[in-house]
């Protein structure tokens, strides 16, 4: 029989007896460089992780606590620093000229904390007190200075403040939220920014309704006195103030306005920086009213009516609008008196809808028919 044999010896024992039969020469030489490999892969270095590793566990382990304290010593060394403006800012009078440049060296403080805009969960509840008290600080002078523009300004910075819960402070509490929110609402008041004001009432009277529904006594809302258990925006005086002078501007009653506006109706003494621009625009108001409701007003009834203290004021103050004033009385300017000359020319001195038989007669009928659409709502009701 003839055997086949495998022309591709796999077994461990044809590959040694193939390699006995290599020629001397060729298996030194394979010999030689199984030898320099060996070599080779002995004097191979670490790797460089291994190397790192085994520098950092050969190193003092003072070396490396030391290296943050640096940064610790001028962490402590800044909140000194702000705590001391800080008292300077707090005893310095009301309107002093140091104030500016102590809030401004206690922004730049809050800048190198890292603390004008707050991180929750990442900034100390220290730096956090520190830096609501340095604006809101800012926020008052701005309002005593009537520089209504930093003030502004100021109050939108408080508002990531304001936003956060009081367990982050380190005072566990609101801070003056409640006094430069309610001249905020102010200030809107007396621009005659009624949707910004309805606006922030509205988010207000969402998170006391949230806060009463948590804890069941409003918190976060100052309240006048927690004896009678007033409480949320009815029971805050600075919060209220501007929502029933609101309400009173609405409905008209401008004395009850004006009584809340003097100093012994505001409930701060920055209050009543804005009372006296309201006070000023109510009294506007009732003179462009009194200008075409009347020909003319004793001086003694305008100085009621326009509530100005002297009848010098009420002089003064009808100079500056251009009326006349003769024999102890007020002579307002004719309304529309161009018009109706206008009118006179085009149906023969008749007017629109003064002077002449016509126009008496469309403005009885004007009259009657609005009492009769009176009558019938009354009705309706």
């Amino acid at each position: 029989m003839i055997s086949t044999l495998n022309p591709f010896p796999t077994n461990q024992a044809s590959r040694e007896k193939k390699a006995h039969k290599l020629p001397s020469g060729l298996a030194q030489i394979f010999s030689n460089k199984t030898t320099i490999a060996t070599a080779e892969q002995e004097q191979q270095p670490e790797p460089q992780q291994k190397k790192q590793q085994h520098s950092l566990s050969n190193t003092p382990a003072a070396t490396i606590s030391t290296s943050s304290a640096p940064s610790s010593a001028m962490s402590s060394k800044e909140e000194s620093h702000l705590s001391s403006l800080l008292h300077q800012l707090h005893s310095s009078p009301p309107n002093s000229p140091t104030i500016p440049s102590l809030l401004s060296q206690a922004k730049i403080a809050l800048l190198h904390l890292n603390a004008l805009i707050p991180q929750p969960g990442t900034t100390p509840p220290k730096h956090l007190s520190l830096a609501r008290q340095v604006l809101e600080t800012g926020a008052l002078y701005s309002i005593r200075a009537q520089n209504v523009d930093a003030f502004t300004r100021y109050f939108q910075q408080l508002q990531p403040f304001y936003e956060l819960p009081d367990e982050l402070f380190e005072s566990k509490d609101r801070g003056q939220r409640s006094k430069i929110t309610g001249l905020f609402l102010l200030l809107l008041l007396t621009k005659g920014d009624y949707a910004g004001f309805h606006t922030l009432l509205e988010g207000l009277e969402v998170e006391s309704a949230a806060a009463e529904s948590a804890s069941g006594n409003g918190i976060g809302i100052e309240t006048i006195s927690k004896e009678k258990g007033a409480g949320g925006l009815e029971g805050d005086r600075f919060i209220s103030y501007p929502v029933m002078l609101e309400q009173w501007l609405m409905e008209g009653a401008y004395d009850r306005v004006w009584k809340a506006c003097k100093k012994d109706g505001v409930p701060g003494e920055e209050f009543a920086v804005f009372s006296e621009v309201l006070v000023h625009t109510i009294r506007s108001e009732i003179a462009s009213c009194s200008e075409k409701a009347y020909p003319s007003l004793p001086i003694t009834n305008a100085k009621d009516l326009l509530f100005l203290d002297s009848e010098g004021s009420v002089v003064d103050f009808a100079q500056n609008r251009g009326w006349t004033v003769r024999d102890g009385r007020i002579y307002f300017p004719a309304q529309g008196q161009g018009q109706e000359h206008a009118g006179g020319e085009e149906d023969g001195g008749g007017g629109m809808m003064g002077g002449g038989k016509e126009g008496g007669l469309l403005s009885g009928q004007v009259i009657e028919n609005t009492i009769g659409y009176a009558r019938e709502l009354e009705t309706i009701v």
